[in-house]
């Protein structure tokens, strides 16, 4: 087998990268990564120097993985910076490491395709194998600290952890659609207290004379998009002084290549546009991930990210609404807690026991935290 590592992804063909990934899972699509790229948010400038991975055989492609070689943690979600202060407290550089991730988006989907002719367990820790060693030839020189896959599915991280890529367990909150006709349909799932707490925070945002409606695909404007990075652009400021990790370049790339993946979740006051929520969707999954307003309203902020949301999916046939990273805030709203993995690979020996060691730890904390989380659900007790 033959690795190579590519500096952008424009150096591969659509068609030849989608036809690995071979999904309607938005985030590892060729324009989805080429936007991110061409508009400069993915470059050795900001810290997300592509590296992406191609693995061939006898001239065949046959697995690639979208991947970064990483000057910082930023952007990632999956937090580590408790690993590189150690690193720097001993004297050593947590940086430059590699990871194979989407940049900015914490929402699980495939990291690793693969061939549809490699089918076996073993011929997919074969590639996983090469890629390891292709890792450690290739940057031994640059000498990293060590590479990541974040938010891989299931299946990949249970392979990648036999090959000796530690895993480690998260939470996230994920809303399911189980038939429901509408989200009054939803709501009587839950008990009296929590269904009544639901309807006054959104009772509260139509009082405020708030109204919100979702657009998508052609009906999302290039001046939606402005006044969304607007939002955007200046919410970001606010919580953190900083500017947000995506430009307007970015946007106006995905509305013009990705239009039909794209949701938007507008909120007007006097026929003014005051918030929007932007979100993707595959078949199957809907996607909040970029949020923005131009003032606070009390609990627009849950309509729009949240209850619009489901109502989208239930309207839509979608079984899944991933609203992003974090939010213990989202269980009495329905959100069930679920496990998200990442792979760790370490090659300092005396860190790569502390870290084995702190991750095994972190796996049996995760599982008891999981199991309280479902305790708090709002749902009644004979629903399941």
């Amino acid at each position: 087998m033959d690795v190579k590592f590519l500096h952008s992804i424009l150096d591969i063909t659509a068609t030849e990268w989608n036809g690995l990934f071979s999904t309607d899972y938005p985030f590892t699509q060729h324009t989805f990564l080429s936007a991110l790229e061409t508009s400069g948010c993915t470059q050795a400038s900001t810290g997300w120097e592509p590296q992406h991975i191609l693995v061939y055989d006898d001239l065949q492609l046959i697995a690639a993985a979208p991947c970064y070689l990483k000057s910082h943690s930023y952007g990632e979600y999956v937090f580590d910076w408790a690993w590189a202060n150690a690193y720097q407290r001993h004297g050593l550089d947590y940086y430059p490491k590699l990871i194979s991730a989407i940049p900015f988006t914490p929402a699980t989907g495939p990291r690793l395709a693969f061939n549809a002719n490699i089918q076996t367990t073993k011929e997919k820790s074969n590639i996983v194998s090469a890629i390891d060693q292709a890792i450690r030839d290739k940057f031994t020189a640059r000498k990293i600290s060590s590479w990541h896959v974040l938010f891989p599915e299931r299946e990949l991280s249970t392979t990648l952890q036999k090959s000796h890529w530690q895993q480690r367990h998260a939470i996230q909150y994920h809303w399911f659609n189980k038939n429901y006709s509408s989200f009054e349909n939803f709501l009587d799932t839950f008990k009296s207290r929590k269904r009544k707490s639901v309807r006054k925070e959104r009772q509260a945002v139509t009082k405020q004379g708030i109204t919100i409606e979702a657009i998508s695909g052609k009906n999302i404007s290039d001046q939606h998009i402005v006044e969304f990075y607007r939002f955007y652009h200046s919410t970001y400021l606010k919580r953190s002084g900083q500017h947000g990790y995506l430009n307007l370049k970015f946007f106006q790339l995905l509305l013009k290549n990705m239009r039909n993946n794209l949701v938007m979740i507008c909120a007007t006051k006097d026929s003014t546009l005051i918030a929007t929520a932007l979100c993707f969707k595959d078949n199957k999954t809907l996607y909040g991930r970029y949020w923005g307003c131009e003032q606070e309203y009390d609990f627009l902020h849950f309509e729009a990210c949240y209850y619009h949301g489901i109502e989208f999916c239930i309207q839509h046939g979608l079984q899944r609404f991933d609203p992003g990273a974090q939010g213990e805030h989202k269980i009495p709203r329905g959100f069930e807690p679920i496990e998200t993995y990442s792979n760790h690979v370490i090659l300092n020996a005396d860190f790569r026991n502390a870290i084995h060691g702190f991750l095994a730890d972190e796996k049996t904390q995760v599982k008891a935290y999981l199991e309280h989380l479902k305790t708090l659900l709002p749902f009644k007790l004979d629903i399941t």
